[in-house]
């Protein structure tokens, strides 16, 4: 029933003037509302909307992703613009910060100025039904 409406995201902050620069001018989505609730962000699929909180803990794991059709030059254009992308341990990357998973799909992760876990996923011909990353 749901699959013919347009999803909207949700995430945290703490710092709601970090993470209006941090969305609009570095990764480029567009500022659609700011309330003192809460900023919308606007990407070419999806609304992202960032609540303002007094506090709260990030989760361990990816909140938000975007799947993009050429990793690399994804993550020089961000890497360009001042976006840091994450190790972890245990997990094999390249010199980009990209893992390739069990079904092909490449994946890279960074985080916004109040640490919430974003993500990058190219898919490949053969990446198994475009499960999120």
């Amino acid at each position: 029933m749901l699959e013919q409406y347009r999803v909207t995201a949700f995430l945290a902050t703490t710092q709601p003037e970090r993470a209006r620069s941090f969305y609009r001018d570095l990764l480029g989505l567009s500022l659609e509302e700011e309330s003192p609730f809460a900023l919308v962000m606007k990407s070419a699929n999806a609304k992202v909307r960032i609540q303002k909180v007094q506090k709260f803990t990030p989760f361990p794991f990816t909140v938000l992703g975007w799947e993009v059709e050429d990793m690399r030059s994804a993550i020089k254009e961000l890497i360009g613009r001042g976006v840091r992308f994450e190790r972890f341990d245990g997990i094999d990357q390249d010199d980009f910060g990209i893992w390739l998973s069990p079904s092909g799909a490449q994946v890279c992760w960074f985080k916004d100025p109040d640490n919430n876990l974003l993500s990058l996923t190219q898919f490949t011909s053969s990446s198994d039904a475009r499960a999120g990353s």
